[in-house]
């Protein structure tokens, strides 16, 4: 193909995908906080529009975002903040993460208002493609490097993968894989009631292998629910293979994540664990040396041996009578060849514990809150106990204790960035969750006590304690905590509302609205500045379709 060619073929391809959107999702997703920012700045390059409609309704921009500004600003001055060391920055901070709610979800308004359908789904399509592409490449390169077929079994190079072989399944936008497979979901439904098979079976494979056992949870609701009310036959059949490559995966590629979840579920619903004696091993009599045996003992062995020597006689009669010549044959040793097996018991296929610079500073920090605790006489249930709940558990168990103390916070919460937030978590200095200028660091102390100390604990462990389960981590919780009943009013009628209106006439949408409700459970995803994004364009987009297919009827 010459280059005149090329160009020509690129663009009659290009002209079909919207770009921008494209390019838009590639940056924005990114984990890059900077990143995001270019992604900001390139679409307000590309489209400068700062014409911004705030609705109720379903057009425009949620006023949800604008919502939660306000509740930290009345905070700001309710509790006097102003008056506390470094917290005007952080709320400042603050601030800046919604307002890039704003920019991208106006952003994304205007992508579906002025683009059309054909442009908008084929960009989608494409970044579903380069993610999928990219997630396999992050597996095909730890095969490489283990040089076996299941990295999930493989325990090799101290467990660096096995357990944890889906954790590095991050895909195009290189954040946790919780992303990634939650990117993976949204694509499956989207694929799936477009009647895109092959695309929805890559979504479903890339979903497992990020090995996360939440994000599986809703998928099979998801899958169930269009089984029975969504679904045509060649839909049904798709669903049935997606949830055979589920079973495989859990039972024979990876046994130990459906082992590691059925134990969370147990801990959850406070069931003990049945303890298995395993038999003893009794080493015959005759096996024991003399000098551990009394009298009596020593007795009872050389009867013994006595015994067995006489009920072998008649076999070696049997080999004396037979002639020399068919002892020889007869005694002929088989040699069969011994394949070396590997030593899974070995230093080198056992897990070495996590020593991270992090991980030390968290058991340093958790350290100092205990002693200060210990000091002004404060309980703090910061012990690891065997049949403990789940560290989530706990922290929503925190989160009511905090409330019925502080009955006055129930409405507006303890202020944006004092209780349960990624800024919460960034502006402690530990760099959870993104760097923070050192000299400005702010930790209030019903954070601290409460989900900051839930957090150190399990994560200042060993690396199979870092989970979701045990993560603090909730929109839900943030929600509540740092805004109050206002900001769970503001987020069911301004939010919820908005893009869950007339819900019903949803194809794709629905199980859409279905996977981010319950992946608001998990993490502060507002603040991620990932997932909401595609979230909020799949909803406006089906709306949209559903519109003009409305039209077309008319």
């Amino acid at each position: 193909m010459r280059l005149d060619d090329f160009k020509i073929w690129w663009k009659e391809k290009t002209a079909q995908v919207d770009l921008n959107l494209l390019i838009f999702l590639l940056l924005f997703l990114n984990v890059k906080l900077v990143v995001k920012l270019a992604a900001i700045l390139f679409i307000y390059w590309r489209r400068f529009d700062l014409s911004f409609k705030f609705s109720f309704k379903n057009t425009g921009v949620s006023l949800f975002y604008p919502a939660m500004i306000c509740i930290a600003v009345v905070n700001y001055f309710l509790y006097s903040l102003y008056n506390e060391n470094n917290y005007s920055l952080l709320m400042i901070t603050g601030i800046v993460f919604w307002v890039m709610c704003i920019l991208s979800s106006h952003q994304i308004t205007l992508f579906v208002k002025e683009g059309s359908l054909e442009k908008l789904n084929n960009a989608l399509v494409l970044f579903f493609l380069i993610n999928i592409a990219a997630s396999l490449i992050n597996i095909s390169s730890i095969l490489i490097e283990i040089r076996e077929l299941n990295p999930y079994r493989y325990q090799g190079n101290y467990q660096k993968y096995f357990i944890g072989t889906g954790d590095y399944i991050r895909g195009i936008t290189f954040d946790t894989s919780t992303t990634n497979a939650l990117l993976n979901a949204f694509g499956l439904v989207y694929f799936l009631q477009r009647k895109k098979m092959l695309l929805s079976v890559a979504c479903m494979v890339v979903l497992l292998l990020t090995g996360s056992n939440f994000t599986n949870l809703l998928i099979i609701a998801c899958l169930i629910f269009l089984f029975i009310f969504r679904s045509n036959r060649d839909q049904k059949s798709i669903i049935v293979v997606q949830l055979m490559l589920l079973i495989v995966f859990m039972v024979n590629i990876s046994p130990q994540n459906n082992n590691y979840s059925l134990n969370i579920v147990d801990k959850t619903l406070g069931r003990k664990k049945t303890v298995i004696l395993k038999p003893t091993i009794e080493i015959p009599i005759t096996a024991k040396p003399d000098s551990i045996l009394n009298p009596v003992e020593q007795k009872v062995k050389f009867a013994k041996l006595y015994l067995d020597s006489v009920a072998q006689a008649p076999s070696l009669a049997l080999v004396v009578s037979k002639p020399l010549t068919q002892i020889k044959k007869d005694s002929q040793p088989v040699f069969k060849p011994i394949i070396p097996k590997v030593n899974i018991h070995a230093p080198e296929y056992q897990h070495r514990q996590d020593s991270s610079e992090a991980r030390m500073q968290a058991i340093t920090y958790l350290n100092q809150i205990e002693k200060q605790a210990e000091a002004k006489s404060e309980k703090i249930d910061t012990v690891l106990r065997i049949n403990q709940a789940p560290g989530k558990i706990t922290a929503f168990k925190q989160l009511a204790g905090f409330l019925q103390q502080h009955p006055k916070k129930i409405f507006t919460g303890n202020g944006m960035g004092r209780f349960s937030s990624k800024l919460a978590f960034r502006a402690t200095g530990l760099k959870i969750a993104g760097g923070y200028p050192a000299r400005y660091i702010y930790v209030d102390e019903n954070f601290k006590n409460n989900h900051l100390s839930v957090y150190l604990n399990y994560f200042g462990k060993d690396t199979g304690m870092h989970s979701i389960a045990n993560s603090p981590n909730s929109f839900y919780g943030q929600l509540l905590g740092e805004y109050g009943i206002v900001g769970v009013i503001c987020f069911l009628g301004l939010y919820v509302f908005f893009f869950a209106k007339r819900f019903f006439r949803l194809t794709y949408g629905l199980p859409v609205l279905f996977i981010m409700a319950g992946a608001l459970v998990t993490e502060y995803w507002f603040e991620q500045l990932s997932i909401v994004v595609i979230f909020e364009l799949m909803i406006l987009l089906n709306r949209k379709e559903l519109d003009e297919e409305n039209l077309t009827k008319v």
